[in-house]
């Protein structure tokens, strides 16, 4: 059984001024007519210089989240500038994507460049640095960005080597019900509700993740890999419980516990226009709820950056020094 509805705590929120948020759109306003490509790197680098024209105490915020994401890793930057009455029709195509530079694009890149680096996995999105995440007509039990039922918990890509350091998902328009929320969980959080044999035993290699629908057949062995790893007092977790599999019946039994575990500790946010989540992907799961789309252009949409921290770790997997991973 799901936990019932936890809202984030007030240390978690960041709710801009309409002072702030009105300076936030004219600066993305402003970087959006540097290009017409979200794509192009040279865009993304008039990103980074715009990032530091953006009001102090947005920047002071993202960046202190970067360096400690606290015990729940998600902060929700609420009130920034998206105004729904503007909006085009929500996209319902598979594999949507945002290639022209938008106002809300704009924002995405500039907190990225806050963060890290944008960053995009050609498999998944055909590589787009922005990308829809929307109900598709026929998708509606699909385990992915496309679905509309229940999002298992997971780990941004938990079978990539370089996986996102933080996933960012902005929000143009909610459901037309407004129930679908986005439902986090901490391993911090989650950790002392775990028996010592049940730790132990997600930090040994007996678990496998495949890659998730959304990204294709990524082709290769599937390597064996702990769901924890790193400082034991304060681990790093690799899941997704769609995609990950116990090797051995102690592991998936452990699996099983982990699962129980973060769902008492799981926190529930409903997104409304101008609320920007960034979740921690080293220590935080997420997920969403269930909601019904109508497909009359009305319908959710989000929009997500991923970041790496580190952009160089991935050097060998993005040509010519790019920001779009190959493999």
């Amino acid at each position: 059984m799901l936990n019932a509805v936890q809202l984030a705590p007030p240390e978690a929120v960041l709710t801009v001024s309409p002072a702030e948020s009105t300076e936030i759109g004219r600066i993305a306003e402003q970087l959006r007519t540097v290009s017409d490509e979200v794509d192009d790197g040279a865009w993304v680098a008039a990103a980074r210089a715009s990032w530091q024209s953006l009001p102090g105490t947005f920047r002071q915020r993202v960046r202190a989240f970067r360096r400690d994401s606290g015990p729940g890793g998600v902060l929700v930057v609420r009130g920034l500038p998206v105004d729904e009455s503007r909006l085009p029709a929500t996209p319902a195509v598979p594999g949507s994507v945002q290639r022209t530079t938008t106002g809300p694009a704009a924002l995405l890149m500039m907190t990225a460049c806050g963060l890290g680096d944008p960053a995009a996995f050609l498999a998944e999105k055909s590589g787009a640095l922005v990308q829809d995440v929307v109900p598709v007509p026929g998708r509606e039990e699909f385990q992915g960005n496309a679905g509309s039922v229940d999002l298992m918990m997971h780990n941004e890509n938990a079978f990539h080597p370089h996986r996102p350091d933080y996933v960012m998902l902005l929000c143009l328009r909610p459901d037309h019900d407004r129930v679908a929320g986005l439902r986090t969980a901490s391993v911090r959080e989650a950790l002392p509700l775990l028996s010592d044999t049940t730790r132990e035993r997600l930090a040994r290699p007996e678990f496998s993740t495949q890659p998730p629908p959304s990204f294709g057949s990524a082709g290769g062995p599937v390597p064996e890999l702990p769901v924890l790893f790193g400082e034991s007092a304060d681990p790093d977790i690799r899941v997704d419980f769609a995609a990950t599999t116990g090797l051995t019946p102690a592991a998936r039994a452990a699996l099983t516990e982990l699962s129980v575990a973060l769902d008492e500790v799981s926190r529930t946010v409903r997104l409304l226009p101008g609320d920007l989540a960034i979740v921690d992907n080293h220590v935080t799961l997420h997920g969403r709820t269930a909601f019904r789309p109508r497909y009359d252009g009305r319908d959710r949409w989000l929009q997500r950056t991923f970041v790496l921290a580190d952009l160089r770790r991935s050097r060998d997997h993005r040509p010519d020094d790019g920001y779009v991973l190959v493999r």
